[in-house]
């Protein structure tokens, strides 16, 4: 294997809840969740600094319970619990190879994890421990993807990375679309300007506002995390304004 150096040392990995069920529909595959876990052990081994925020989706979505008609404050705290559940079992995935894990939650859930604390997050980064960043931002309206932004800023992240289910940012659903075009490089006001779907408006806005770089990418195959951060121009990069 290349033992080329890292581009990024510090990293924010973002991965949906969904992507951990596998062709499941509900719930965590335990081999595709051991999967994800041996990707972000190859990279810390690598020499980076790995960082982890994981939605919710495949347990608990607050906005589609709210939608339904439950209270969207509490559709929203469960899907935080939610996030814990799957930060937990990806701690347990890591452990089980060899890695040293924390899950670090933006609620008092004490019993089963530690308080977030941002120097304490760094410090167990800077130790070679993985850090997973549960519960969002700690309040109902904001989504995962605004807890990673977030995180990702106040870790020092040199990049935010969005593992999707597509490699990249298309101007149209690659889906519905056999001809859409995919972007290599994006500004974030570019980004803005057309349209085009990359994270929550918040979220967004928080990394666009902090000027911290954003890959999209799909992690389906097998050693694209490291490949990424030892500068490999897969997937789409959002960085820079016009």
């Amino acid at each position: 294997m290349s033992s080329a150096p890292l581009a990024y040392r510090r990293v924010l990995l973002k991965l949906s809840g969904e992507a951990l069920m596998g062709d499941e529909d509900y719930g965590i595959d335990p081999k595709v969740i051991g999967r994800l876990a041996d990707e972000v052990i190859e990279a810390q081994k690598a020499g980076a600094e790995v960082g982890l925020v994981i939605g919710g989706g495949n347990i608990f979505r607050g906005a589609g319970l709210a939608a339904a008609g439950m209270d969207r404050v509490t559709g929203d705290q469960m899907g935080m619990l939610a996030t814990v559940i799957n930060a937990l079992a990806m701690q347990d995935a890591l452990e089980k190879r060899g890695a040293r894990a924390r899950v670090m939650s933006a609620i008092k859930i004490n019993d089963v994890c530690e308080d977030y604390i941002r120097r304490r997050a760094i410090r167990h980064l800077e130790k070679g421990r993985i850090a997973i960043f549960a519960a969002g931002v700690g309040s109902p309206f904001f989504t995962t993807d605004s807890g990673a932004a977030l995180r990702g800023i106040e870790i020092g992240a040199d990049l935010l990375l969005k593992a999707t289910k597509v490699d990249g940012v298309y101007d149209a659903d690659p889906k519905k679309v056999p001809d859409a075009k995919r972007y290599d490089r994006l500004t974030y006001d570019e980004v803005l300007r057309q349209g085009l779907e990359v994270m929550d408006t918040a979220a967004f806005a928080l990394a666009r506002d902090s000027d911290l770089p954003l890959r999209i990418f799909d992690m389906s195959q097998a050693g694209v995390l490291l490949r990424i951060l030892r500068g490999e121009p897969i997937g789409t990069l959002v960085q820079g304004r016009s």
